[in-house]
């Protein structure tokens, strides 16, 4: 059918998918359902993250974004009184504010993005450039001192909220 590989027809679903949950986290009533469309999206974009060759961040990202952020964005909608009645109504003027500064976003965007081709800003690596294998790779050889000072730093993070947190014993 026209010459189309299947990468690029998951490319084409996980897009429209992702543009799909994208629209129904914006005009989506209820904040829960938005909270669930947004963790759908996320795993949209790990498919195409998956697509780009690039399993672990494609991993680290269903794991930090679809699994810790969005159980905390949960938790707070969740405990939150989100009443009708509470909540200022937006005027005209500012829904019409906003839909001017986000259609001047998206076409700096566009425009942004329009000039990559002529910089090179194109895949010209190797097809293995996002595996886990060569980023343990580079990250044990070329960078394994900043990795150590990194661990130390979290360890020292770690001992100190212990520290802080626990009680004094009299």
């Amino acid at each position: 059918m026209l010459g189309y590989t299947i990468t690029q027809w998951l490319f084409g679903i996980l897009s429209f998918l992702s543009i799909m949950f994208g629209l129904m986290v914006v005009f989506s009533r209820n904040p829960v359902n938005s909270v669930l469309y947004l963790v759908m999206t996320f795993f949209c974009i790990a498919g195409h993250y998956l697509l780009l060759n690039s399993q672990f961040l494609a991993i680290v990202h269903i794991v930090v974004y679809a699994g810790a952020i969005m159980v905390l964005f949960l938790f707070v909608i969740m405990l939150m009184d989100l009443n009708q009645d509470n909540e200022p109504q937006k005027t005209w003027l500012t829904k019409i504010i906003a839909g001017i500064a986000g259609g001047l976003m998206l076409f700096v965007l566009v425009g942004s993005l329009k000039g990559s081709e002529q910089l090179g800003i194109a895949q010209n690596g190797s097809s293995q450039i996002g595996t886990v294998k060569n980023l343990g790779k580079v990250l044990f050889s070329e960078f394994l001192f900043p990795f150590e000072i990194a661990s130390i730093l979290l360890l020292a993070a770690l001992v100190g909220s212990i520290m802080i947190g626990k009680k004094e014993i009299k």
